[in-house]
């Protein structure tokens, strides 16, 4: 066997579709926890600073905060093992594979094992969509800040208005509803919003949803690959029984009249990919 088809045997053996996923999954998880355990430690220094004043008032919010950074912190080692697994199974799946331990076949533990497998990414997609879902409403809450105090920049010639325009951090349960201030308003929110800090939060939590949406993306993908290929093997298993059904019948009346035992199908072989 030349180099030239020892590559193409190599790269024909490798799973394009998990390798995508695998890849996608990384990059979103990476980027789901980093951007979020940053964002809500900038969380909690924005309310200290600006929302609140007594360490009372914002002592539940930072324990939430530290209890979703541990959970963080459980998500990266989860999805780090499943993403391993997730590409082991794309190789155990492909043609080498087959070529190596026989066209076609597999065990009944092999197919368990397969279907489990799927059963597990969509349960995870759909716990995963939650959430997605949650981690849009840091985003939102920023996203309304953001846009009070483009109006209170463009209402700058009355200031009489400007200060009832204002974001109440009570409101979105961040502060219980005794904390003082709990909100900014006028000037000071204008403030606020020019400020590294907020710029820096709300980056990070834009970045955090974009993180979710591509681990949400490719749980997705990957549901859909392994099910089309566990449909795909099971079709051409099927056509496989049915070849040897009919090279048996067709053995049987060679035998019974005498003649010469040869093929009647044309030699296939099936590369799945």
């Amino acid at each position: 066997m030349g180099c030239y088809d020892c590559c193409m045997r190599c790269l024909g053996g490798v799973p394009y579709c998990s390798l995508v996923a695998t890849l996608l999954c990384f990059s979103g998880i990476a980027l789901f926890c980093g951007c979020g355990h940053q964002a809500l430690t900038e969380t909690e220094r924005l309310i200290e600073t600006y929302f609140a004043r007594n360490l009372q008032d914002y002592r539940t919010l930072a324990y939430i905060i530290q209890y979703f950074q541990y959970v963080i912190y459980g998500l990266a080692s989860f999805f780090f093992l499943y993403c391993i697994v997730l590409l082991a199974e794309g190789f155990y799946t492909t043609s080498v594979a087959k070529q190596t331990f026989g066209e076609f076949r597999s065990t009944m533990c092999g197919r368990c094992l397969s279907s489990s497998f799927i059963v597990m990414t969509y349960l995870l997609a759909v716990l995963w969509l939650l959430v997605f879902a949650f981690s849009a409403l840091p985003v939102y809450f920023f996203y309304n800040m953001d846009a009070t105090c483009h109006t209170i920049d463009v209402l700058t010639e009355t200031p009489a208005s400007i200060n009832q325009l204002c974001v109440d951090a009570r409101q979105y349960g961040l502060l219980p509803w005794d904390a003082v201030p709990g909100k900014a308003c006028g000037m000071t929110l204008s403030n606020v919003c020019k400020t590294r800090e907020y710029r820096i939060t709300y980056d990070l939590y834009v970045a955090a949803f974009a993180g979710a949406g591509i681990t949400l993306l490719a749980l997705v993908h990957c549901c859909l690959h392994l099910a089309v290929y566990q449909v795909y093997l099971k079709m051409l298993r099927q056509r496989a029984k049915e070849e040897r059904r009919g090279f048996d019948l067709y053995r049987r009346t060679q035998r019974d009249r005498g003649g010469t035992l040869c093929s009647p199908y044309a030699t296939n072989t099936f590369n799945v990919s």
